[in-house]
């Protein structure tokens, strides 16, 4: 009998032990970057090195993004900005411009019944108003259609850029009349195209370049940058999980001082 109620008590303290470790292993499977957000750079320059037309590099870029939307939510992370077509853009050649509205329609198309079975949330920044009248809709209606998803959210960055972001913003600030001493940083971050999301954690640059070039400057005003050789087509899951390890060495003190338990200041 004695050494029956042993070995309960044995079995007792090891299901004591599993229980205390499963929160352990539930942090484990959070990502601590919440939002990413990514400068998708280098796709000409891939197709250059390929002896390819510009719109090749764009398709490819277009794959590496479906791979990076798989990866993110395999790594937990809630929410990714892409830039995918800056304000500046349109000053690019216009077989080069037209190019790129026809591979976002075409995608949007081919792409959209996976992604909301996949249970990705779609969003449109940026001046959709330039656009013409049949992407508009298509990119209304992708919005819609995945809204209640919850996998991941997915913000395409489409004709944006930062300043006309906050231009608009001031503008309709003006228009409804609000007084000069109730602005304050979250009322203009309530009149953004991110009103309702949070800033990006982390902002990744492919390609090697080490420029903002417009690129949610309000927003990223304390993101942690990253920047990579690799040309976009190319990124991948290491690619992103080397970025993430970049991450987690980093400490973020948003301008505060960093006190360590020894009382020095970083």
């Amino acid at each position: 009998m004695a050494k029956l109620q042993n070995l309960l008590s044995s079995v007792k303290r090891k299901e004591g032990v599993a229980t205390q470790s499963q929160p352990a292993i539930s942090e484990q499977s959070e990502s601590p970057v919440r939002h990413l957000a990514i400068i998708m750079d280098g796709n000409g320059r891939w197709a250059t090195q390929r002896h390819l037309p510009r719109l090749a590099g764009h398709k490819a870029g277009v794959n590496a993004l479906r791979r990076l939307v798989e990866c993110a939510a395999d790594e937990h992370i809630e929410m990714l900005s892409v830039y995918a077509f800056s304000t500046e853009n349109w000053g690019r050649p216009r077989a080069e411009v037209e190019g790129l509205m026809r591979l976002f329609w075409e995608t949007i198309r081919s792409d959209l019944e996976k992604l909301h079975r996949d249970g990705v949330r779609l969003r449109h920044l940026g001046r959709l108003y330039d656009l013409s009248p049949d992407l508009q809709k298509a990119v209304r209606d992708s919005v819609e259609l995945t809204r209640n998803n919850t996998r991941i959210g997915l913000n395409v960055c489409f004709n944006y850029g930062g300043r006309a972001e906050l231009v608009d913003a001031i503008r309709q600030i003006i228009a409804d009349g609000r007084q000069p001493d109730t602005i304050t940083e979250e009322l203009i971050s309530s009149y953004l195209y991110t009103r309702d999301l949070p800033d990006p954690d982390m902002v990744i640059r492919t390609a090697g370049e080490m420029r903002v070039s417009n690129f949610l400057l309000w927003q990223s005003a304390y993101s942690e940058y990253y920047a990579t050789p690799t040309l976009w087509p190319d990124f991948g899951r290491e690619d992103l999980l080397e970025a993430l390890e970049s991450y987690q060495q980093r400490h973020r003190r948003f301008g505060r001082l960093d006190v360590s338990s020894t009382g020095n200041q970083a």
